[in-house]
């Protein structure tokens, strides 16, 4: 067990013929004492300052170690996140795709119904022509017929 400063302080030396000078030694041991006493305040103060300064290191050391955790939460969440925008890119893509492919059928059927209608209508016409043609052409040919004549003749002779 370390000497302290009342232990120095109550030291009792014997006495001898021819010893030391009393107040010397009282003196020196003051001396002692207050250097001592000084000494364990030292470092009672130095023991105080490392264990705050443990403190604060725990303290960091428990911030740091939070930050690791929060940066780690972060990153992971910018993963989920980035996985999820690209699910949804993807997504958004194959709809579009399907989009796309839905109306580009719709427009080849409605263009080959039209190409057809076309046709249709073009028949239509060319027959409505030759009847129209034809028609034309017996109704000229009625005209031309001497039957005609004779309902001419009919009317001068009545008039």
């Amino acid at each position: 067990m370390p000497l302290t400063p009342l232990d120095i302080h109550n030291k009792e030396f014997g006495k001898k013929l021819r010893g030391y000078d009393e107040d010397e030694v009282n003196e020196f041991l003051d001396q002692i004492i207050k250097d001592y006493e000084a000494l364990i305040r030292e470092n009672k103060d130095l023991q105080g300052q490392i264990h705050s300064m443990q403190d604060k290191l725990n303290h960091f050391a428990t911030i740091e170690e939070t930050l690791s955790k929060t940066i780690i939460v972060a990153q992971e969440a910018a993963d989920e996140v980035r996985n999820n925008a690209k699910k949804e890119a993807q997504l958004i893509i194959k709809e579009a795709e399907k989009n796309a492919d839905r109306i580009i059928n719709e427009s080849l059927a409605k263009s080959r119904k039209i190409a057809l209608e076309m046709e249709e209508l073009k028949k239509q016409a060319s027959i409505y022509r030759t009847r129209f043609r034809t028609l034309l052409e017996a109704q000229l040919e009625m005209l031309n017929q001497d039957s005609w004549d004779s309902l001419e003749n009919i009317r001068t002779e009545q008039g």
